[in-house]
């Protein structure tokens, strides 16, 4: 829901921006202000209020599983997600972290890694 509020309060901004210079001073410098609204909004999201929003006030966030791994856990770490996941092919899991925008993510894999899950078919 949150996450709805926020894409409602960015494009509502973008169209007061474009209506408002552009009513008032050129349709150009309106587009070019509401384009540049919409644009700051959505690198906002995408490198800060994300999982901020995810973690802190129910928002929505979708993450798959790599091909021919299982998953086993998630956890967050001050705002970051970690997700486990076991590789059976060669039995490693592997921690993959998931921060902000994508940056500085970091991974851990564990060797011989034996969990107690069925066997993959």
């Amino acid at each position: 829901m949150i996450t709805y509020l926020y894409w409602i309060a960015v494009i509502s901004v973008a169209v007061f921006v474009f209506w408002g210079v552009g009513r008032y001073l050129r349709w150009k410098a309106g587009l070019i202000g509401g384009l540049a609204v919409l644009l700051i909004g959505w690198l906002m999201y995408f490198f800060h209020y994300e999982q901020h929003f995810v973690k802190n006030y129910g928002g929505v966030m979708s993450i798959e599983v790599p091909k021919g791994q299982m998953h086993i856990q998630a956890t967050w770490k001050d705002d970051n997600l970690w997700i486990e996941n076991y590789n059976p092919e060669n039995n490693t899991c592997i921690f993959s972290e998931y921060s902000k925008g994508n940056l500085l993510e970091g991974r851990v894999t564990i060797k011989n890694c034996n969990p107690l899950m069925p066997k993959a078919e």
